[in-house]
Parts: structure tokens; C-alpha cells; sequence
């Protein structure tokens, strides 16, 4: 006879409550949330039910100590649960059960649930996420200790390089140097750990294919790249990129009733973390001069900036999802640009600053000796087979309709053409 298991797991304790097919509870059973205790329950009364729980914290490491005992593991969405969420009375063993009931009749909002790779791009992100905040907190401190002084900073970066010597020399009285002493040390300390962590990220995402494809996308650097596969995890288990986009939370709310339909403000559900960011990148769209751009401008122009960043941030998010899909990197990124993205990738994995021969056999340029500095501008098909990344397929006849209509036309041949360009002037 099939059973099914309902655990509401909390950090300390977990409440259990089996039932049988006809809904008729079996056991009740509390014990701690411990290694030993969890498989010990697990070995003596999981050997042939289907167990739930929500999702939270720890919810994964429970998970994997369950299947090995279990005939499934479930991890429902508790925002999605609303016979617990909305229940007039609500206790542990209420909750056990009713996951153990929900789980009988098929009811229960049951989540992805991710495999190992893909938890550990989720932690690292995470951690990414909170030293940065940390150092965001910390810099805001030090802003407040020098404004509780009315001192103003003669630098427009305090944490530059300049701004540093000028903290470094400023004189304040005993309690105020001291204190600004400590955070200036604190600070220090969290840099280093950033710069340790991105030092990690990078040797991994230089062995990704997925992120050197990603990377290709406009405003996408490593960490926006890495965070939002580990939000996405499989891409397979997205029919259709539209899915990708709600399941990040930046698709419009909808109300229906009726004859009555309302769109309100993006959804905001899922990793809040990876929407950030995307919208981050969307700001730096504004100015690319592919088809990309002038979606962003020609929105911000008929509507306002923000409704262009957030509805480009959802491009971002349509376009990612098919260039994994298809395994094809951007078609209409700047060589130039994507070069110098995938070369500081390159250096900070590797320090290879140069590939070795990648100038064998070029011809020297027409201006040299003439004092004008300038620079060759691989085509983006060339840049791509030298970053062993796959070729673009034939352009289809709605696309070509699509770039003439956008005014794009001439920008899509020429970045398959190689060229130089002059260098920016150092003064």
C-alpha cells in the first residue's frame, strides 16, 4: 500500500505526518532536524512513501538525505501552497499533514529541484551577492562617520585611488581616526575576499561554453553571466523563453475577472538577485547600436526609461534563452567590445594576457609611421572561431526584414567585416 509523507522542516525540529491512500493518517512522528535522526526516520518508515516539504534554507540537504530511503522526493513552493498559507488554524502538525495530503491527490506546486552543479553556481552567486553588500555597507559608513563631521570628500569616488590618500591623511580627533581606521581595514579585508571569489569565478566560467556565450550579449559581464545560469539552471525545462522570463519575475502581473482585464507592475517573484542584475546590464543597452538598442531607445522615448530598462532586462532574459537553447552566441554583438570581455576573462583565468600567434601573418597597417595610432577590429565571425565558440547560422528572411525595418541593416554587415580603428588619445 503506498504511503505519503508530509514534513514541515524547521531548524531545529521536524514534524512528519504519513497517511495511506484513503487520507487516513498513519503516524505522527517530531524528531531532530540532525543527519542521524533524519535517515534513521527515513530507514525505519520512508522505505515506501513519497515524501513533501517546502522549500527552504536547508530544504536541499534534507532532500538529499530522504532519497536514498524514499520513493520520490517533493519540494513544494510555500508561496504556492495555499491550504497552509491561508489556513485559519496552523501548526506543525497541520501543515505535515496537509503537505501529506496534497502530495495524495496530486494538488501540491512542486518545484525544480536542482542538481549539484547548479546548487553550487546558486551558493557561490549568493555569496558573491552578500560581500558585496557587505562592502556597500561598509563604504556607507564611512560616508556617514565624515558627514556626522561635516567634512566633504574633494573626490567625486571616495574609494579611488585619490579618495584613499585623502582618508589616508585626514586628521580627525582620536575617536573619529580610530573608528575610521577600523572600517578602512574592514574594507580592505571584503575587497580582498571579492577579488579572491572573482579570481574563483573566472577560472570557472573560462571552462563554461555557456558563459562564454552569454557573455557575448551586451551589458552581460562574468557575474551577471554565472548568476543568471544558476537561476536558470536547465534550460530544457523551459518550453518557451516567455517561461524564462515569469520564472525571473519580469514579466507584468495580470488580473482577469469578466469582462475585466488589468496588467499591473512586473510579477517580482523568483531569484530577486539575477533580476537585479539583468536590469543593471539592460542600463548598459541604451547605447549599443544594434537592433537591441534601438528597442531600447525608441521604448524609452514612447514611454519613459524605466519601462525601457525593465522590458529590455525581459529581452535580455527572451534572447538568453535561445542562444542556450541553440548553443549560438550573439548575432549582433560588438567585436569589439565581446574581445575585450572575453579577453579580461582570459587574463584573470589564465594571465595570458595574448593568445600565442594571434598576430601571425597580419599585414602591418596603412598608417604606420605616420604617428596615427590605431588598432584592428576582428570581424565578429573570426572573433568567434577564435574563442572556439559556435559559428552564426545564415541570416533568415524575417531577421533581414526585421534589421531593415529597425534601420540596422548596414551595422549587421559591418561587424563582419574586419577593420581598424583609431585609439583613443591618452590626454
Amino acid at each position: 500500500m503506498p504511503l505519503f509523507a508530509g514534513l514541515d522542516v524547521h531548524k531545529e525540529e521536524i514534524e512528519a505526518a504519513l497517511i495511506n491512500e484513503t487520507g487516513a493518517v498513519v503516524l505522527r512522528h517530531r524528531f531532530a532536524c540532525e543527519r542521524s535522526a533524519i535517515e534513521s526516520f527515513a530507514q525505519k518508515h520512508l522505505t515506501k512513501a513519497c515524501v513533501a516539504l517546502e522549500a527552504t534554507t536547508h530544504c536541499w540537504a534534507v532532500a538529499a538525505l530522504l532519497e536514498p530511503f524514499c520513493q520520490e522526493v517533493v519540494v513544494s513552493n510555500p508561496l504556492k501552497t495555499r491550504a497552509i498559507a491561508e489556513a485559519k488554524v496552523k501548526t506543525d502538525k497541520v501543515d505535515a499533514e496537509v503537505l501529506a495530503q496534497l502530495l495524495r491527490s496530486n494538488f501540491l506546486p512542486r518545484v525544480w529541484t536542482p542538481d549539484q552543479s547548479t546548487r553550487q553556481l546558486r551558493s557561490r552567486s549568493t555569496e558573491r551577492a552578500n560581500l558585496t553588500a557587505d562592502r556597500t555597507r561598509q563604504k556607507n559608513r564611512i560616508h556617514s562617520l565624515l558627514h556626522q563631521r561635516l567634512i566633504h570628500s574633494p573626490c567625486d569616488d571616495l574609494f579611488s585611488k585619490r579618495g584613499r590618500a585623502w582618508l589616508s591623511s585626514l586628521e580627525l580627533e582620536p575617536e573619529g581616526a580610530l573608528t575610521l581606521q577600523r572600517y578602512l581595514q574592514q574594507l580592505d579585508f571584503i575587497e580582498a575576499d571579492i577579488a579572491a571569489f572573482d579570481q574563483r569565478i573566472a577560472v570557472d566560467s573560462y571552462q563554461n561554453p555557456q558563459v562564454k556565450l552569454l557573455l557575448t550579449l551586451p551589458g552581460v559581464d562574468i557575474i551577471v553571466a554565472q548568476t543568471l545560469l544558476s537561476a536558470l539552471g536547465d534550460i530544457e525545462r523551459f518550453p518557451n523563453p516567455d517561461k524564462a522570463a515569469a520564472y525571473l519575475g519580469l514579466v507584468p502581473s495580470t488580473y482577469q475577472s469578466g469582462n475585466h482585464c488589468y496588467h499591473g507592475r512586473i510579477t517580482k517573484q523568483g531569484a530577486s538577485h539575477a533580476r537585479w542584475l539583468l536590469v543593471q546590464a539592460a542600463q548598459q543597452v541604451a547605447r549599443h547600436p544594434g537592433p537591441l538598442g534601438v528597442f531600447f531607445r525608441r521604448l524609452a522615448k514612447r514611454k519613459n526609461r524605466n519601462v525601457a530598462v525593465v522590458a529590455t532586462a525581459r529581452k535580455l532574459v527572451t534572447i538568453s534563452w535561445h542562444m542556450l537553447k541553440n548553443n549560438e552566441p550573439y548575432r549582433y554583438a560588438q567585436p569589439k567590445t565581446v574581445d575585450a570581455k572575453l579577453s579580461r576573462l582570459r587574463v584573470k583565468a589564465t594571465g595570458q594576457k595574448k593568445k600565442t600567434g594571434e598576430r601571425k601573418g597580419l599585414k602591418r597597417a596603412a598608417s604606420y609611421g605616420s604617428g596615427v595610432r590605431t588598432r584592428a577590429v576582428k570581424s565578429i565571425d573570426t572573433l568567434y572561431e577564435a574563442e572556439n565558440l559556435p559559428p552564426l547560422p545564415p541570416l533568415k528572411a524575417g531577421e533581414q526584414a526585421m534589421l531593415a525595418a529597425h534601420g540596422v541593416s548596414a551595422y549587421a554587415e559591418s561587424i563582419h567585416q574586419a577593420r581598424r580603428v583609431a585609439r583613443k588619445s591618452k590626454t
